[in-house]
């Protein structure tokens, strides 16, 4: 794995991580809603701006993420 794709990857980890502890959910289910709305692909297309805010500026990001996706997702 190249460097750009570890960092990506770590940076996916992180936000799983972070948003289980907000939501109070195991990992798991992060994984399934995050696949569900898409938000892997979108953190990993916008690695480069994403990564460089703050935690709590990338956990709202997600949720808004989501949130307009609910609609598009049956």
């Amino acid at each position: 794995m190249d460097k750009i794709n570890q960092d990506v990857a770590y940076f996916i980890s992180f936000c799983i991580e972070q948003y289980k502890n907000i939501k109070g959910i195991d990992g798991a289910e992060v994984v399934e809603t995050f696949a569900k709305y898409g938000v892997m692909d979108y953190l990993s297309n916008h690695f480069e701006i994403l990564h460089t805010q703050s935690k709590q500026w990338i956990l709202e990001d997600i949720e808004e993420y989501i949130e307009t996706r609910k609609g598009d997702v049956k």
